[in-house]
């Protein structure tokens, strides 16, 4: 097959679509169920490539969560703890395996994102991955592989039509690639920029300790930064994106955003909100988006009389301003990376605020003295990775 033919483009009215492979040879995918559309095929092919570096860079499974071609979350394999499980939706009794701790947790960096998502991993999908994304909303998966048993529960999801594409992981795309904007052809070499540990040497800093684990976070920052809508800068912990901050036009924006998302994550793990008494049988997306306003400013419109009846047994206590400040200063040890400069301390000191103590960027700003002069402010270890990472 070197062409699949599409229902329409990026909207109903763009027809007709199509992927195929410009010099006829056989597309790298299959497509085992379903039909996926145009913008699947952009989150499949982008997510392939982020999982497929990040298990390179790391050695780990690896996987993401995509929306709308930018990560929503994005995380390697590591052993799900007692809070995770109950936050994710994980049983107790079930046995994850490495490859699905890493979906799990590349989902659950931002469950309302990833409502709707495309699926990538980087190992041969399993059976227990492959039960999770049948419980959670999703529009597609790509991986190297599937198990029999795999295939067979998502090939029963969405009426028996969702989709899932299988792709050569031995696949190398050409060196050139071009796209058409209004008509018009640009090309350029594919970004075969090289993410790993000797990225990180310049550390300009006075403090210049990067443990095993941090240095871990930086290469996930880095790389879902690279395959992430530009401008952005990327909030991780323990392997786990919790904060992308996608699509931005102002640095500080795009760290305010990533930042919040990186708060909203760790609220999650609040003995308030882990002590909520939902409704039997609430559908997980309602359970997200309930917690969502919950620890939010708006917090009143799920506490009003005749609506906090609809999802919990008990009335909940107001999660104040002041315990919310409180639970947030309790998070540390983040990684950031930005895909570009940061050009004022004002990065810093909202990164600061969500728990951080290593960043990476490229450096080159002509105020580079005043970002440093805030990280050894708070004894931040910054490193200056001399490399742009955007992504149109």
């Amino acid at each position: 097959m070197n062409e699949f033919e599409l229902k329409y483009g990026c909207n109903p009215n763009q027809k007709p679509a199509r992927i195929y492979m410009k010099d006829g040879s056989e597309l790298p995918v299959k497509v085992l169920n379903g039909r996926p559309g145009y913008i699947n095929f952009l989150d499949a092919l982008n997510s392939w490539q982020l999982v497929k570096e990040l298990k390179e860079a790391t050695g780990l499974p690896s996987a993401a969560s995509f929306k709308h071609v930018s990560p929503a979350g994005a995380a390697v394999a590591k052993e799900l703890t007692d809070v995770e499980r109950h936050i994710y939706f994980v049983p107790k009794s079930m046995n994850v395996s490495p490859i699905a701790s890493a979906y799990i947790r590349a989902r659950g960096s931002d469950r309302l994102c990833s409502y709707g998502d495309w699926a990538a991993l980087s190992d041969v999908c399993d059976a227990v991955t492959a039960t999770y994304i049948k419980n959670e909303v999703s529009d597609g998966v790509i991986a190297p592989g599937y198990t029999d048993e795999a295939l067979e529960i998502l090939r029963s999801k969405k009426g028996g039509n969702y989709p899932v594409v299988e792709i050569d992981p031995d696949y190398v795309c050409a060196p050139q690639e071009t796209k058409d904007v209004f008509g018009i052809t640009f090309e350029q070499g594919h970004n075969n920029f090289r993410i790993d540990e000797s990225l990180f040497t310049n550390i300009v800093t006075k403090n210049k300790d990067i443990p095993r684990q941090a240095m871990i976070d930086l290469m996930v920052s880095m790389i879902t930064l690279k395959y992430t809508q530009s401008n952005s800068v990327c909030y991780v912990k323990d392997g786990q994106a919790i904060g992308v901050g996608a699509g931005q036009q102002s640095r500080i924006h795009c760290t305010r955003l990533a930042g919040q998302k990186a708060d909203n994550w760790y609220m999650r793990q609040n003995p308030k909100v882990l002590g909520l008494q939902f409704v039997d049988k609430i559908r997980r997306p309602d359970r997200d988006n309930a917690i969502d306003v919950y620890t939010s400013d708006e917090y009143e419109d799920i506490l009003a009389e005749g609506t906090w009846q609809q999802y919990f047994k008990v009335k909940p206590e107001v999660l104040t301003a002041e315990e919310k400040k409180a639970w947030i200063a309790t998070q540390t040890g983040l990684a950031v990376g930005s895909d570009a400069f940061f050009p004022f301390g004002d990065n810093v000191e909202r990164a600061r605020k969500s728990g951080v103590q290593y960043i990476a960027e490229p450096g080159g700003s002509i105020r580079d003295d005043n970002v440093i002069e805030t990280a050894d402010k708070y004894g931040i270890v910054m490193a200056f990775t001399g490399m742009r990472l955007f992504h149109h």
